[in-house]
């Protein structure tokens, strides 16, 4: 078995050591519904459509989704590293036989599997919109695999934030702040006061960094290879600036 499943493997089994999982993914569910069929109006209309949308369909769940990431990722991503720091376990794993990259992509891994498993547990609502009515399938599997990138995106932002404290609320809060700043990277409330003091190609670049614009491309029902490549990037990026953090820390 590779170290980076073994790791995987025992961080996701972590979760479900304590109720830590089971609150996790109750708290998700019930959010989800409640966005979903109260606050975002979904019995609003007749016949249980959606008001003003003329069918059966999952808009409303998906749009939630990340101001739902914006609290619930951090409090998964908080422990992966400061946890560790704190009980002094991170300096035993780094003299195992494990390159510092495969602990770190093996908590990442796990962490993303865990977040797939609350997004599954979903069903319950793709199966109550098909019953109402005949959405597009097709868009809800896209809005679902944009919905998980999206996640692993700032998962992967959370994971680094965490290596760089020993406090996990502490790694709570930044996550909090720089996820609220890549969700509203796209809006005026970001974008206005860095057009007031940079020129428009840094403004362009600041709200092509808005991981709220990239999902809901998806969610039109169309995967763009543009908009899964920046989830990925920014995986990818956020990991290597995992891998710097613990490598500093170690060298302290």
């Amino acid at each position: 078995m590779s170290p980076v499943v073994a790791i995987a493997r025992r961080e996701f089994a972590s979760y479900f050591a304590t109720p830590l999982a089971l609150v996790f993914l109750v708290i998700f569910l019930m959010l989800a519904g409640i966005f979903t069929f109260y606050l975002g109006g979904f019995f609003g209309g007749a016949g249980g459509v959606p008001e003003g949308s003329g069918q059966a369909d999952l808009q409303q769940f998906f749009l939630f989704h990340p101001w739902l990431y914006l609290l619930l990722v951090p409090a998964i991503a908080m422990r992966l590293w400061a946890e560790e720091r704190k009980s002094g376990t991170l300096e035993l794993l780094l003299t195992q036989p494990v390159a510092i990259w495969q602990a770190v992509l093996g908590k990442f891994a796990a962490t993303w599997a865990f977040l797939a498993l609350a997004l599954a547990l979903t069903f319950p609502i793709w199966i109550t919109v098909n019953w109402l009515g005949d959405p597009d399938n097709g868009v809800i599997v896209a809005s679902y695999v944009g919905s998980w990138l999206m996640g692993g995106a700032l998962l992967a932002i959370g994971g680094c934030l965490s290596a760089a404290t020993r406090s996990q609320v502490i790694a709570f809060i930044l996550a909090v702040v720089v996820m609220f700043f890549f969700v509203l990277a796209g809006f005026p409330l970001a974008l206005d006061p860095v057009r007031a003091l940079l020129p428009q190609g840094v403004v362009d670049a600041v709200s092509a960094l808005s991981v709220l614009t990239h999902f809901r491309a998806i969610t039109r029902g169309v995967l763009d290879l543009r908009d899964v490549v920046f989830f990925l990037l920014a995986i990818g990026a956020w990991l290597l600036a995992t891998i710097a953090v613990i490598e500093l820390k170690k060298a302290d």
